[in-house]
């Protein structure tokens, strides 16, 4: 395959990804890359379900108020009314894609409606707990169908095409500014890597949760679309801002399995090894307390007592019940060896999601032209320092709609003259295979030990620069490597983990306060005044 020219070119399968290459496949031709298989994203993974205003008892102003109240002042206001005002919406067009939620055991005409920490209502639309793969079924069913939309599975972004990195500037009507053209792809079981042209370009490659050493995320969540957008000086923002999902399964096997939120919500409680409850002393919402809140609390206890996890009290949900609600938990309880309905489970944090991004406005458009951002991967304003639980998948699909018409309009205004630009092959260069994968993995496990030691949950300033030190020499090997070597999605992943790493450790040495996920034990307070502002690199 010499090269792909599409209308619109989609990196990544998660919900964004998707439901927006279906509305754009309406308009035009789609190109829609993924990583590995189409189903392997962060969606896939999410349990808990999606936020949106759809009981009598609740309104707008209501999750728009805990919304803000999560995000400690550094939400953009009119992003979250957007996300709130469109959630209803987006939850009808879910259902007519075909995504089967739980319906409630009074009556089967309404949503069973669940409850997550920082919320004030039950708001939460479920599939049971396995929300996000059921979303995924249906939109990978749809896109599969759609005539316009051609899925390259097993291929991954290496750099965006810019007018800046190419020498050229022939779009006609438009000034000389940095505009996106496409991205240079690669083939993981080939390793060909193949220019992608389109009018419009889209990143919805997910989070970066594969930088810290634990993480609910999987393997693919190595910050690619971040990285990418930045080295093409795309703006990012609040990249300080890691949400780490407060009970994740310790076991040396689970790989960070995530027990969801909800189980709280249904009345489950975090308990310390003797059975006592300690919540209390961290907030008046005792366990529902905000993901950020119960995060550093759970850290703190740990490190204070030397335990190597806290507890999860769920026996006094109904055993009868707590199968039916949570079968995806239940079922991988007891395949580790815990009964939820008789013992306490076993919890610790571990990295869960970013709220920070490539920086987009509200209509998802990035500082480049052409390039648009969406999901995980942007930073929309809506979650500030702390994502309020399920805002997220709503977030996706709420701002891929918006990113659509915005594609659109890009390329009906004559954005981008695509057959005006000269976009060669791939220069393969001098580079030759790899005398040592060894080096990978050993810079790959480095980074994640020192993001998970000195830029977790609980900073220092020590800890930041010891960190930022060690991150700029390991940049410079993978840059050396990057060049003398033929490139892989091994070596690629890691180039992107270090850059994200990076942009993490540099935003949080500039906020010289403690706000929302950002703690840092040399400065405790909250500083308005200074640091009520987005961190923008």
């Amino acid at each position: 395959m010499d090269r792909v020219k599409a209308d619109f070119l989609v990196i990544g399968s998660g919900i964004a990804g998707l439901s927006l290459a279906l509305r754009l496949s309406e308009t035009g031709q789609v190109a829609l890359i993924t990583k590995k298989e189409l189903a392997e994203s962060n969606t896939n993974y999410a349990q808990g379900g999606i936020a949106a205003a759809l009981a009598s008892s609740d309104s707008f102003e209501s999750h728009i108020a805990d919304t803000l109240k999560a995000g400690r002042g550094l939400c953009h206001e009119n992003a979250v009314r957007i996300l709130v005002e469109n959630g209803p919406r987006m939850i009808r067009e879910l259902i007519d894609y075909g995504v089967s939620f739980s319906v409630s055991q009074e009556d089967d005409a309404r949503l069973d409606l669940g409850k997550e920490g920082g919320h004030s209502h039950r708001r939460i639309a479920h599939a049971k707990d396995f929300t996000g793969a059921e979303i995924e079924r249906a939109l990978i069913e749809n896109a599969r169908r759609a005539p316009n939309i051609s899925i390259f599975e097993n291929h991954m972004g290496v750099d965006l095409l810019t007018t800046d990195k190419l020498g050229t500037d022939n779009a006609p009507g438009h000034s000389k500014s940095n505009r996106c053209l496409g991205a240079y792809v690669i083939e993981r079981t080939g390793g060909d890597i193949i220019p992608f042209e389109a009018g419009a370009t889209i990143l919805a490659t997910g989070g970066v949760g594969k930088v810290y050493l634990y993480t609910s995320n999987p393997d693919i969540a190595s910050g690619d679309g971040i990285a990418m957008a930045r080295r093409a000086g795309a703006k990012v923002a609040n990249m300080e801002f890691m949400q780490f999902h407060p009970t994740c399964l310790y076991h040396p096997q689970a790989k960070s399995f995530l027990i969801s939120e909800a189980v709280r919500g249904e009345g489950a409680r975090l308990k310390l090894k003797d059975g006592s409850t300690f919540m209390e002393s961290y907030s008046q919402m005792g366990s529902l307390a905000p993901r950020d809140v119960v995060a550093r609390a759970i850290d703190h206890e740990m490190k204070k007592r030397g335990d190597d996890s806290v507890f999860l009290d769920t026996t006094m949900i109904d055993p009868a019940w707590f199968p039916t609600r949570f079968p995806h938990i239940y079922k991988n309880c007891l395949k580790y060896g815990f009964d939820p309905t008789k013992e306490m489970i076993p919890v610790v944090p571990a990295a869960h999601y970013m709220c920070g991004g490539v920086s987009v406005d509200e209509n998802a458009r990035t500082s480049i032209p052409g390039l648009f951002v969406v999901g995980e991967t942007a930073h929309t304003g809506v979650h500030g320092a702390n994502r309020l639980a399920s805002n997220s998948l709503l977030e996706a699909v709420v701002f891929s709609h918006l990113a659509a018409r915005s594609a659109v309009e890009w390329i009906e205004d004559g954005g981008v003259a695509q057959e005006a630009a000269d976009i060669p092959a791939w220069d393969y260069g001098v580079a030759v295979d790899a005398d040592e994968q060894v080096v990978i993995t050993h810079l790959w496990d480095e980074i994640r030990r020192l993001m998970w030691n000195y830029v977790g949950i609980a900073r220092t300033d020590k800890r930041l620069q010891r960190a930022k030190s060690r991150i700029e020499l390991i940049e410079r090997e993978i840059n050396d490597y990057y060049w003398d070597f033929v490139v892989t999605t091994d070596l690629l992943e890691l180039r992107n983990l270090a850059l994200c790493a990076r942009l993490i450790i540099d935003s949080a040495i500039s906020r010289k306060e403690s706000r929302g996920l950002h703690y840092n034990l040399d400065y405790p307070d909250t500083d308005d005044e200074r640091f009520l502002r987005d961190t923008v690199i």
